[in-house]
């Protein structure tokens, strides 16, 4: 059967425009199923909290749930690593930590380049590390921390989450800034690191706010100051480190990013609804509780601060010489 050439045109056409048209028919009917929001560490880790929090939330905006999957594992990298090879359909997502930043530089082979790999969704919160001592340490203020570390150098230790972590990069940080010579002590993850900081088995910690938070509160440990270049509101009257040593500034972020390729109109979707959760008064208390600073904007706003992060603490892992455990 002969077929116009005006008919070849307009099939050409068709054909040419039936994969835009699934992709824009599919964000439109998305989710039409569960989405898997991966977590790469242990479940009551401030990742794992923020992601069972915006996902209650997305799943009620969505009509549809938004699991917590754990995968624990290689300073993260198991549940970065999950998402990447995942299908870039928008049904798997990764609760973005701060390590992603770290582990380029920090691991030697890894098989995926997160920057270029995924595709950033949006920012949720940044957490401030907290300045702090053992109640039983004669310090009060940082100027005071530094100078007591100075008179007893190689004595006085810090504790962190682990090799790698925000709470050790922190630390690092304080020391190059400062000439501190703080000795890590590194455990294996907050709740350990802050058992032994509020038995005294180490004297200094820099922890995010949220596994401080509570032992602050009961007095028992000291805040120093804050790791943010601007107070908390949560503790208001603690001043920030970099009131003391210009330009320092160590903190937590968090977020959400996407298998490279997923549809832009699903990104959008997902950025939209994120942001209109961090205006929900009651997710924006309970942020504000764990000392967080939202991180509202889009998925271009958040792929800069992934991609500022990780120049930024490349060169401090590689200039203290740090290797993953």
């Amino acid at each position: 059967m002969k077929c116009s050439r005006r008919k070849l045109l307009h099939l050409t056409a068709a054909v040419a425009a039936s994969p835009v048209l699934s992709n824009i028919a599919g964000a439109q009917t998305y989710p039409s199923r569960p989405v898997r929001i991966i977590v790469g560490f242990a479940a009551g880790s401030t990742t794992d909290i923020l992601a069972r929090l915006i996902g209650q939330w997305l799943s009620l905006r969505f009509g549809q749930q938004f699991v917590v999957e754990n995968r624990p594992g290689a300073g993260g990298n198991v549940g970065a690593e999950t998402v990447v090879n995942a299908p870039a359909d928008g049904y798997t997502l990764l609760m973005v930590p701060p390590a992603v930043a770290a582990n380029p530089t920090l691991y030697e082979h890894l098989s995926f380049n997160f920057l270029r790999d995924t595709t950033p969704v949006a920012g949720v919160v940044r957490v401030p590390n907290v300045a702090e001592v053992n109640p039983s340490v004669p310090v009060k203020t940082i100027p005071e921390l530094i100078a007591y570390a100075e008179a007893n150098a190689g004595k006085v230790s810090f504790a962190s989450a682990g090799i790698g972590t925000a709470s050790h990069l922190a630390g690092q940080l304080f020391n190059a800034m400062t000439g501190a010579n703080l000795q890590h002590v590194p455990y294996r993850g907050d709740g350990p690191a802050m058992a032994d900081l509020i038995a005294g088995q180490v004297q200094v910690g820099f922890a995010t706010m949220t596994a401080s938070i509570a032992y602050i509160r009961a007095d028992r440990l000291r805040p120093l100051a804050v790791c943010t270049t601007k107070r908390s509101e949560a503790l208001p009257d603690v001043p920030t480190v970099a009131e003391f040593v210009p330009g320092f500034e160590a903190s937590s972020w968090f977020g959400i990013a996407a298998p490279k390729g997923t549809p832009t109109e699903v990104i959008e979707r997902l950025n939209r609804e994120t942001n209109a959760g961090l205006d929900d008064p009651m997710i924006r208390t309970r942020l504000a509780d764990m000392g967080g600073m939202l991180l509202l904007g889009s998925p271009a706003d958040f792929g800069k601060l992934i991609a500022d992060e990780t120049e930024k603490w490349g060169r401090v892992i590689r200039t203290a010489n740090i290797k993953a455990e």
